[in-house]
């Protein structure tokens, strides 16, 4: 999912596990949720290409062989500095590892199941396996995995107008995002989105909560979302059992398929269906070409080529001859057109 997300509820996770053992634990939760992204940085992140992007993210950083490193290096690194800054002021608590380490893990595994939950994909046995798993129940954008721990975390904040302005910048931010784009959210998505902002703000200055009850607050918040994203695959894999069956009927026995998630529109999916030469949905169908010479030549002996059949679920094709060039699109971000970052332009010698 996006960073906002894995912030927001990484902050959640840390408060909700760890508040009375480790000082900002909101904080450390929001940064250890974000370590698998973090530690692409190190791997040379700011010089790929496109085509290393398909390949490398989502990658060794976020394979399960990787998170014991990522945990116990994000856990020396912060407890090693809060000793040091407590040792320069001469006060405030050390931090217990035990806590720590349960702050930082239990955030930084957020951040791989919520990857897993979506349409994009999670490879959790790099580097002995490329196999992308996927589990269609909730879009990579989701308005309720901002808003609902947002609320918690400023419900159990110090009435300050430190933390306000914080809330008040990220909540602007998030309202910006979902006006900026309200053509694609449902529409009772906006009206919910709506109420609890309205509540949200009743509620602070109510002061109906407050630090004593934020660890509370936080584990309540993620229960509710725990509820919401279950509920999604309960439908979820009805609705896969309902596509699978069509594809069958369709295509035979070997055809792939899939319920892509709809970013805006929870609990809804796009059908998708495959045979090796068709890729389909209710309403369009695309003539993949893998058989043609040319795609051929271009998957198997280019590298960008390669990624791309690496990274795409539903991969098809289009050969200019008058270009002398291929281009390979992933059929779940683009279906036509030769721009865009689903689509990979790539010439024939």
């Amino acid at each position: 999912m996006d960073n906002i997300a894995h912030s927001l509820v990484g902050a959640a996770l840390g408060r909700a596990t760890a508040d009375r053992h480790v000082a900002r634990a909101a904080l450390v939760g929001a940064i250890a949720a974000n370590m698998p992204d973090w530690a692409e940085f190190f791997i040379g992140c700011c010089g790929w290409s496109h085509a290393d992007s398909l390949v490398r993210h989502r990658g060794i950083t976020h394979a399960l062989v990787a998170a014991p490193f990522e945990i116990a290096a994000l856990t020396v690194a912060i407890g090693l500095l809060a000793r040091i800054w407590i040792r320069w002021r001469g006060r405030g608590s050390v931090p217990s590892w035990r806590w720590l380490t349960l702050c930082i893990g239990v955030a930084c595994l957020s951040h791989l199941f919520m990857d897993w939950q979506g349409s994009y994909g999670w490879r959790p046995f790099l580097p002995w396996s490329n196999h992308w798993y996927y589990l269609d129940w909730v879009a990579i954008v989701d308005p309720f995995f901002w808003i609902v721990p947002l609320v918690a975390l400023a419900w159990g904040s110090d009435r300050h107008w430190l933390p306000l302005s914080g809330i008040v910048v990220l909540g602007g931010a998030i309202t910006g995002i979902i006006v900026w784009r309200y053509d694609i959210v449902a529409n009772w998505v906006l009206v919910c989105y709506a109420v609890i902002c309205v509540v949200a703000i009743i509620g602070w200055i109510r002061y109906w909560f407050g630090p004593v009850d934020r660890q509370r607050l936080a584990v309540a918040a993620l229960l509710l979302l725990a509820a919401y994203t279950g509920a999604q695959g309960i439908v979820s894999e009805r609705r896969q059992r309902e596509i699978r069956q069509i594809a069958q009927r369709r295509f035979g026995t070997a055809a792939s398929w899939a319920a892509l998630t709809n970013i805006g529109q929870p609990f809804t999916w796009e059908r998708i269906y495959a045979s090796a030469d068709t890729v389909a949905s209710d309403d369009w169908v695309i003539a993949r070409q893998l058989q043609q010479p040319a795609v051929a030549q271009a998957i198997t002996d280019t590298p960008d080529g390669r990624a791309v059949a690496q990274f795409a679920r539903f991969l098809t094709a289009e050969v200019d001859t008058t270009e002398h060039a291929v281009y390979l699109r992933d059929a779940r971000y683009a279906r036509a057109g030769r721009n865009g970052w689903g689509v990979m332009r790539i010439r024939l010698k």
